[in-house]
Formats: structure tokens, sequence, C-alpha cells
């Protein structure tokens, strides 16, 4: 099994593919959308890390997966600039997939 990397910068994607992950370097919406969309027809990848910053983007399309696929296991990673907001997005992803509100 292998891990992927949806990345919206470069250094991240560096990083990573010296560690042995590969990935892609995409910037607006559409392109989330079709690299999530490839890397689901992939049956060896295992696990995705996508930054932040691009969940943002599209946020209904990850919880969609998230919460109705078995995998891959989709991981929101912080860039080099840190995370923005990361509580809020466990209380919504909770409060998705159980239906209790906080």
């Amino acid at each position: 099994m292998k891990f992927f990397l949806i990345s919206d910068n470069v250094d991240t994607q560096v990083g990573l593919r010296l560690a042995g992950v590969k990935g892609v370097v995409v910037h607006k919406k559409e392109e989330v959308e079709n690299a999530l969309k490839s890397v689901l027809e992939k049956p060896d990848v295992a696990i995705v890390l996508i930054t932040e910053k691009l969940v943002n983007l599209c946020p209904d399309l990850i919880y969609d997966i998230k919460l109705n696929r078995k995998q891959p296991l989709l991981v929101q990673i912080m860039d080099r600039h840190g995370s923005t907001n990361s509580k809020d997005a466990i209380t919504r992803y909770v409060t998705d997939a159980i239906g209790v509100k906080f």
C-alpha cells in the first residue's frame, strides 16, 4: 500500500518525495477534484495526504470521501505556514459523521 500527496506547495512535495511519497502540486478547485478522482482509481494507494488549504477548496468532496469510502484514508496535513483552524475542522467532521452539534 502506498501514500500519495496532493499539495499546493512545491516545498511540501519535494520534502515528501525525498521520503518516497509521490504526489502532485495543484492550486485550483478543479485541479484538486481531478487529482482526487485520479487517486481514487488507484487501488494500491492507501493513504492520501492533502494540505489544509486544498481541503478548504473542496470540503464537501473531501468529507464525502471520508464518510463513504473505506479506502483511501484522507489525511489533512499542515503546510509550512501551519494550521489555520484545526479545531473547527475536527468539530465539523464529528458533526457530519454522527450528527451531534457542539
